[in-house]
C-alpha cells in the first residue's frame, strides 16, 4: 500500500473512531506521523476528500496548517469503482477481513443504483463494527 493510500485510510480511520461527521487535522504533525512533506498530506486531501466524494474541507494556514475535513450529504452515493476501491482499501489495511470484502463487494455490486449501493455498503458496515 502506498503512502497516499495509507494517509487516506488513517483519516478515514480517525473519522470513524471520532463517531462526528468532521475531524480537525495539523498538517505538520500528520506528515511527521508519517515521515512525509506536508505538501503529501495536501495532496492526500486534495484528491481523495472531495466534494464529489462527499468531503468538504476547510484549510487554514500557519501554526502547523490546520485543516478540517467533514463529510457531506453527497456521501450518500457510491458508484462501482469508488465501491470497489474503499472496500479494497478498508481489506488491504486490515480494517476487515478478506472474507468480509468480498460479501461487502457482492452485495455493493447487487445494488439497483448508487444510493442504494451506498445504503448497503453502509448498513454492512455498521453490523461489522458492532
Amino acid at each position: 500500500m502506498g503512502m497516499s493510500d495509507r494517509i487516506e485510510a488513517f483519516i478515514l480511520e480517525l473519522m470513524r473512531q471520532e463517531q462526528q461527521d468532521w475531524i480537525t487535522i495539523q498538517r505538520n504533525e500528520m506528515a511527521q506521523l508519517f515521515g512525509c512533506v506536508p505538501s503529501q498530506i495536501n495532496y492526500v486531501i486534495s484528491t481523495r476528500f472531495t466534494p464529489e466524494r462527499g468531503y468538504a474541507v476547510q484549510s487554514r494556514r500557519g501554526g502547523g496548517g490546520c485543516v478540517k475535513i467533514r463529510r457531506t450529504e453527497s456521501e450518500e452515493l457510491i458508484d462501482q469503482r469508488n465501491a470497489d476501491e474503499y472496500i479494497k482499501k478498508l481489506s488491504d489495511v486490515g480494517y476487515i477481513t478478506r472474507r468480509e470484502a468480498a460479501i461487502i463487494k457482492a452485495a455493493a455490486a447487487a445494488a439497483e443504483n448508487d444510493k442504494a449501493r451506498y445504503r448497503i455498503m453502509k448498513e454492512i458496515m455498521e453490523a461489522i463494527i458492532r
